[in-house]
């Protein structure tokens, strides 16, 4: 008797979890609102990314066809000097701009975060290079680093210290060029810690200055941890973005001077646009999006590794 009472009890239990038609709705309507952006994800990011691995494996060209060639694609580019110097270029230049970009982003969030006067006339002005075009921003700082009447020049001589021909040297191209990239990215990336910071309960706050935490501890216990969402986006999108960066090297240096400011994304249009070498091209484009997932899954588990502390 004890079964046959239990049996549609667990009937019912079962038939309590089914989504109902609301959820089955609001389901619906998700999906809805979901399908244009993952229909374009699929035509100009999907589709591409595997036509690329294909064409990787081929020796195909920008006219005529190219045969199956396995990976003797990777094994050339294994041994090409210019190839390796640009994923190193590209390398130091995503060291450079994302970590000091991410902590600069930071201080100014905090400092915006205030109740301080025209707080809205500074969050517009550093977010103003993030929606100008790339090619006006190089324009800038073509005339900024110009040797002879660039202003880093004129600044270096108030200090008296010795001119410098920034795009043109070597060893300070790519530098320089760093100090755009950070400079370009500022506003996206104080605008998302603005708003992370702005989502950290002010409750908890007020309860750690209570407790006698001093502005330090607030920050590392209470304001750190709560931007942890915030920290992952930023890293993604900013590598993302570091390993694309193209216009900014087209305009102003054109990958040199003696190929030092030849990023990836450079010698990739070099070798499918110039040399016509679509097959190559494609090959580092994968090792390209290789690096960028492993650099991305390495912020992962850091930011997991942050929260299990």
């Amino acid at each position: 008797m004890t079964a046959i009472k239990e049996a549609p009890a667990s009937r019912g239990a079962a038939t309590s979890r089914r989504p109902s038609g609301v959820e089955r709705a609001k389901s619906r309507a998700g999906w809805i609102l979901l399908a244009p952006a993952l229909i374009h994800s699929f035509i100009f990011i999907a589709v591409p990314a595997i036509i690329a691995v294909v064409l990787s494996f081929t020796d195909a060209r920008i006219v005529g066809r190219g045969g199956f060639i396995g990976f003797d694609n990777y094994i050339e580019l294994a041994g090409d000097t210019k190839f390796l110097r640009a994923l190193g270029s590209t390398l130091i230049y995503t060291a450079g701009v994302v970590p000091v970009g991410m902590a600069i982003a930071i201080v100014i969030a905090l400092a915006l975060n205030q109740n301080i006067r025209a707080r809205g006339f500074f969050r517009t002005l550093f977010y103003v290079p993030v929606v100008t075009s790339t090619v006006a921003v190089a324009a800038v700082w073509l005339w900024i680093y110009n040797p002879s009447a660039g202003l880093a020049n004129q600044v270096l001589a108030l200090f008296g210290l010795e001119r410098s021909s920034w795009l043109t040297d070597p060893d300070i191209a790519l530098p320089a060029l760093i100090v755009i990239g950070i400079w370009q990215g500022l506003g996206a990336k104080m605008i998302i810690y603005l708003a992370a910071l702005q989502g950290i309960s002010e409750e908890l706050i007020e309860a750690a200055r209570l407790d006698g935490a001093s502005r330090w501890q607030i920050f590392w216990n209470v304001t750190w941890p709560g931007l942890a969402p915030a920290h992952f986006f930023v890293l993604v999108t900013s590598i993302a973005s570091s390993f694309q960066v193209f216009d900014l090297v087209f305009v102003t240096t054109g990958g040199g001077p003696a190929n030092a400011t030849n990023v990836l994304t450079f010698d990739i249009f070099t070798n499918a646009f110039q040399r016509l070498q679509s097959g190559y091209a494609s090959a580092e484009t994968v090792i390209m999006l290789i690096f960028v997932g492993i650099l991305i899954y390495l912020g992962r588990l850091s930011q997991r590794e942050t929260k299990d502390n």
